[in-house]
Order: C-alpha cells, then sequence, then structure tokens
C-alpha cells in the first residue's frame, strides 16, 4: 500500500503446560516460553509499530511477591526495547535454578501486544498490556488486544450505570473495567456461595474460588453490548488465560497446542515459524467463540458470542496479514490474476509495448498473479497465432512467436526514508517526489507502463511522488492497477481510515456530483444522516451509499485518474480498480468488505458512517467514534 495506513494491532499469547525446569533440561533454558513470545511479536512486527508490551504471569507465587510483570514501550524501536528491559531484569536476578520463584519474568503465562495507534495518543499510558490490581490473586486482570468498539459511549455509561467511576472514555480502559467488573461479580458470587456452605477459612475460600472461577459466564456478561471487531487477550491472576474473538470474525486469531504449550497469535504463519509447525497444526478461533485456559492447563474452545454473519476482515488477505501465509499467498496471486482483462483492455491489448511492474513491494504476490494471468493470455495468442496462419511459418517465424514474452522490469524502489521536516511547507511535495527511485533505461518512449498496487486510499502518495516519478521515464501512458476495490466508506473496526475526506473515491464522487448538477444529494444526504442521530443504532441506515448510487464505477474511477494526475505530467492516466465480487471470489473465507460496499457487519457500522458524512459537511476534522 503506498499510502501509509495505520492498521491492525497484533497480540501474541504463550501458556507453558510444564515447569520452567523442564524446558531448561529440554531446551537449554528456562527462558524458553519468553524467546518464543519474541518470535511471535518479532514476526507481527508489521501489525505495530507504535508501542509493545509484555506481561507475564506466575502460578502459585509465594505471598508477597510479585507475580505479576509488565515491560512497555513506545519508542521507534518497542519489540526490542521490551525484550531489553526483561533481559537486565532477569540478568539481576538468583540463579536460574529457581527463576520460577525469584527471577523477574519467569511465568508460565506470557502476554505479548503490539500497538497501531489507530486511536489515542501514541504514549506509554496506551500500550497494552493494561492491568487491573487487586489483593486477591482472582480479581487481578491483565488486558490486551486487537480491538475497536463502535459504541463506547453506550458501555461506558452502563458502567456508571453499574456505580463505577471509569478513568477515561477509550474501548481499551471500557472493555478492561466492563470484564473487570464481571469477574468482581463472580468472585462475590462465589464468595457468597462458599460462606453459605459454611466454609470459613478466607484462604479456603480463595482457594476454591481460583480452581473453579467460571470464565465463560465472565467473558458472556461482559461482552453481550459489545459491537465492533475484536480480538482480546487476558490473564486473571489465579492463572486462568482467554482468547476472544468478535461474533463476526472481523479480527483474526489462532491457536495451537500440544502436551509443552498452549500459543495464540494473531496470525497463522508465525505461529507455524515459532514453533515449527504445518500449517493444519494451526487452527483458528471460530468468531464468538473464545479459547480458555484454566489454570491447571487444560484448555477448550467455548462460545461465548452468538456467531452472526463473518466478515473477517478482507484487507488482512489484501495486505495486512504477512504474505507468508499459504492461502493469503494464494488469494492475493489471484486478486492479481483477475485483473488482467480490464489491463489488457487499458493497453489496448498492446503487450509489445507494454511494461509491467509493481509497487510497493507488498503488492508484488498480486504481480505474480498478474504475470499468470498474462502469460495465459499469451498462450492462447500464440496457439491461435499459429493455427490461423494462412501459409506454413518458417522456423524464425515459429521461434519468434514461442519465444515472445511480456516485458516484466523492477521499475520503482524505495529509498531511504528522506528528512522532509527540514523543508519549508512550499518545497515539501518537492522532497516527498524522492521518496520512491526508478529505473531509467527499461521503458521506452511511446510505452505503456502498468504498475499495480495494494489498494489506493487517499492517493496522495500517487499524486505528489509515484506518478511524477513514473512520468520522468516518458511511457505514453500510465495505468496504475490496484488489487483491492475503491475504498469508499470508513473503517470503525480497527484500520485508521475513519474520515471521508481520506477517500480518494469519495472526493472524487462529490466531485463529479458538482459538475453534473446534483450538488443537491449531498444536501439530501446530510439532512437523512442527522435525521438518525437519535436512533438506537439497530435501526440506522447507510444513506452514504447514495453518493456513490449516482455514477458508475469507471465515471469514479476516471475522475480519480483526472484529479490524481499532477497537471505537470505528460503521460495519460488510467486507473484499474479490483472489483467486490473479485475480492469476494479470490479471498472466500474473509469477505468483510465494509470500506468496499458500505455493509456494515454491525450496526455500528452504519451509525458511524452516517456520523462520518456529517463531520466531513460540517468540515469537523474529527473521528466518528
Amino acid at each position: 500500500m503506498s499510502d501509509n495506513i495505520k492498521h491492525e494491532c497484533g497480540i501474541a499469547f504463550i501458556r507453558l503446560l510444564k515447569p520452567l525446569s523442564y524446558y531448561r533440561k529440554t531446551y537449554g533454558t528456562w527462558m524458553y516460553g519468553l524467546q518464543r513470545l519474541y518470535l511471535l511479536m518479532e514476526k507481527q512486527h508489521n501489525r505495530g509499530q507504535d508501542g509493545a508490551g509484555v506481561a507475564t504471569l506466575k502460578l502459585n507465587p509465594a505471598y508477597g511477591r510479585p507475580y505479576i510483570d509488565r515491560a512497555r514501550s513506545d519508542s521507534k524501536t518497542p519489540i526490542r526495547d521490551v525484550f531489553d528491559e526483561i533481559t537486565s531484569k532477569i540478568y539481576k536476578s538468583a540463579n536460574p535454578d529457581n527463576a520460577g520463584e525469584n527471577v523477574r519474568y519467569a511465568g508460565e503465562l506470557l502476554l505479548g501486544h503490539l500497538r497501531y495507534a489507530t486511536h489515542g495518543k501514541t504514549t506509554i499510558e496506551n500500550v497494552h498490556p493494561v492491568m487491573r490490581f487487586n489483593n486477591w490473586k482472582a480479581r487481578n486482570l491483565v488486558l490486551a488486544g486487537n480491538f475497536n468498539l463502535t459504541n463506547v459511549d453506550e458501555i461506558f455509561e452502563r458502567l456508571v450505570n453499574e456505580g463505577q467511576h471509569p478513568r477515561d472514555l477509550s474501548d481499551t480502559v471500557t472493555v478492561l473495567e466492563k470484564i473487570g467488573f464481571f469477574l468482581d461479580t463472580e468472585y462475590d458470587n462465589m464468595h457468597s456461595m462458599y460462606v453459605k456452605q459454611g466454609i470459613e477459612d478466607g484462604k479456603e475460600i480463595a482457594r476454591l474460588i481460583e480452581d473453579n472461577l467460571d470464565v465463560v459466564s465472565i467473558l458472556k456478561n461482559a461482552t453481550k453490548h459489545f459491537d465492533g471487531g475484536y480480538t482480546i487477550e487476558g490473564m486473571i491472576g489465579n492463572g486462568d488465560a482467554f482468547i476472544l474473538r468478535d461474533p463476526n470474525g472481523i479480527r483474526p486469531a489462532f491457536y495451537y497446542a500440544d502436551n509443552e504449550v498452549v500459543v495464540a497469535a494473531s496470525e497463522r504463519p508465525v505461529i507455524q515459524t515459532a514453533f515449527k509447525l504445518k500449517v493444519d497444526d494451526v487452527k483458528e478461533i471460530a468468531p464468538g467463540n473464545a479459547l480458555i485456559i484454566k489454570k491447571d492447563g487444560t484448555y477448550s474452545e467455548e462460545v461465548i458470542l452468538q456467531p452472526g454473519k463473518r466478515a473477517s476482515c478482507s484487507f488482512e488477505r489484501i495486505y495486512f496479514s504477512r504474505g507468508t501465509d499459504k492461502s493469503i499467498y494464494e488469494e492475493r496471486k489471484t486478486l492479481g490474476y483477475q485483473l488482467i482483462p480490464r489491463i489488457l483492455k487499458a493497453i489496448d491489448y498492446d503487450l509489445k509495448n507494454t511494461v509491467l511492474s509493481y509497487i510497493p513491494n507488498t503488492a508484488e504476490t498480486a504481480f505474480y498473479g498478474m504475470l499468470k494471468g498474462i502469460d495465459e493470455y499469451l498462450v492462447k495468442e500464440k496457439h491461435k497465432k499459429i493455427l490461423n496462419s494462412p501459409a506454413p511459418l518458417s522456423d524464425k517465424e515459429l521461434w519468434n512467436i514461442i519465444n515472445y514474452k511480456p516485458r516484466i522490469e523492477k521499475i520503482a524502489v524505495k529509498d531511504v526514508k528522506l528528512r522532509t521536516f527540514i523543508t519549508e511547507d512550499s518545497s515539501r511535495n518537492d522532497m516527498v517526489e524522492h521518496v520512491y527511485d526508478v529505473t531509467y533505461g527499461v521503458v521506452e518512449q511511446g510505452d505503456n507502463l502498468v504498475i499495480i498496487d495494494d489498494s489506493i486510499v487517499r492517493g496522495t502518495t500517487l499524486k505528489t511522488s509515484i506518478l511524477k516519478m513514473l512520468d520522468r521515464l516518458n511511457p505514453k501512458k500510465i495505468v496504475v492497477v490496484s488489487s483491492a476495490p475503491q475504498i469508499r466508506y470508513p473503517d470503525c473496526y480497527g484500520i485508521d481510515m475513519t474520515r471521508m475526506t481520506e477517500f480518494c473515491a469519495f472526493r472524487a464522487a462529490i466531485e463529479l456530483l458538482h459538475e453534473t448538477g446534483k450538488w443537491h444529494i449531498i444536501n439530501d444526504v446530510y439532512r437523512k444522516c442527522l435525521e438518525q442521530q437519535s436512533l438506537p443504532k439497530e435501526k440506522i441506515v447507510n444513506h452514504v451509499k447514495e453518493i456513490y448510487a449516482q455514477f458508475t464505477d469507471e465515471q469514479i474511477s476516471g475522475k480519480i485518474a483526472e484529479m490524481l494526475r499532477p497537471e505537470d505530467m505528460n503521460a495519460e492516466v488510467e486507473l484499474v480498480f479490483q472489483t467486490i465480487e473479485g475480492v469476494h471470489d479470490a479471498c472466500p473465507g474473509n469477505t468483510g468488505d465494509w470500506y468496499f460496499s458500505g455493509d456494515y457487519p454491525t450496526p455500528g457500522g452504519n451509525k458511524t458512517v452516517n456520523k462520518a458524512f456529517i463531520n466531513y459537511y460540517e468540515r469537523r476534522d474529527v473521528r466518528p467514534y
């Protein structure tokens, strides 16, 4: 994605099922869990560059000794800094023979998190894990997650009505306090039950509660009003743990278990890599389910919320998740493959005078799929040419036909990150233009140049850098191909796309409405959005769809190309976008497409998009949720 869009956070969790001495004997170090947690986090560094955090929990700690440790960083190298801090504490501690008793971070439960700041400030206070402390072990709660809730205000109000005084109006604190409230309630109910049974020993009651805590009930009660996309990992002070997924499966979660460990992460291949597993060894946590790991090490996947219509984020497949996942790799190739008919039409089927390439590097897999489609097209054309030849072909003619290949080149290279802060505002765009460098001499004057990208969101980098850079190669026409459809609507489930003006597709539709004398539709949509503000979110309709309904996809694509084309460039510019149907065909298990279609999987989505439009109309640069 050439536009810089922040997106999903990442989770990592490990429950060691054996004593630390077992890992020292088997793997040469009691730090086996920490080493594997580091791998899980480092292999997911793409999911969070604004912060990282680790928390560990010891089972059966001695009284008066700390048993929950946490390290967090919001530096530019957060993962490294977190583990540097952990390492410094470890090597200042006692000898490793009794690490579980005396060494910081020597816990059987390990929880890691990587943060992308889609909401809230990039400060250490906002870095996960977050914690809720108490003198009773089973009331302590450590939480981290990849989530955005659309109805934080509603849940906040419920907490207030329950008598609480939350310290912050954010989804992180709201989720922590909501689960914490029902953890407290469960503890109090169990305490009363044991007292009624005649048990008077407080230590015995605490032990019984810790052994029999009903985590499923806690999560069911806490999450029944959540609206959004989320994967939440948590550790309770008694040693229970959970990884919870939203009922539409919007945010991803995977796990693996054997007789040594239970592991969970946001992406399948990182678990495969860290533990040297086959693809089928790693399971997906089903939407609405939670993986529950009890303090005794037993685990099960339990239904927490009734699953809704599956709407797993298709952007995970198009761009966000690592492409080393077997199915993601094939899906990205298919996305490029499906665009061939439209690419050929854009270049008037003139492959002889066309150079094919990609930008940025993350679009490379879709590029391979595009090449596969081009190769198949050429095989058919060669076959047709040979069969339909009116006269026998000479050996040279036959060889020329068979040997013909498309022109594939590495055109754009992302250069070092330029320090544009040293320039005045008036010259900033000139510096931005040089973020990428080009390969000179491979494009000839009169050639078409086809460049495939993952997606086009704002189009800012295209306009200020990429198109100008490519124009220096003197092509006749530049065709920019997006393996994703036009992004038209804000996301409210984790991606940093919340303002309507961020989308070049929206700006193009607005421009077309003015050009065609349909500007009154903008006012009509604004009025309809205002009229729905007082309705329950379940009754709100997405009226922003009416903005796009006036035009075809091709009309909007054409206007985007016109708006993004710099005035001083020579080449013609055309944009080719993937279709929504194409995404569904390529990524059948991840059909969440609300940012393309406006079809939100939860009621809070419609509330968010209408609010985003109201903010646009009223020129308020604020988030809609």
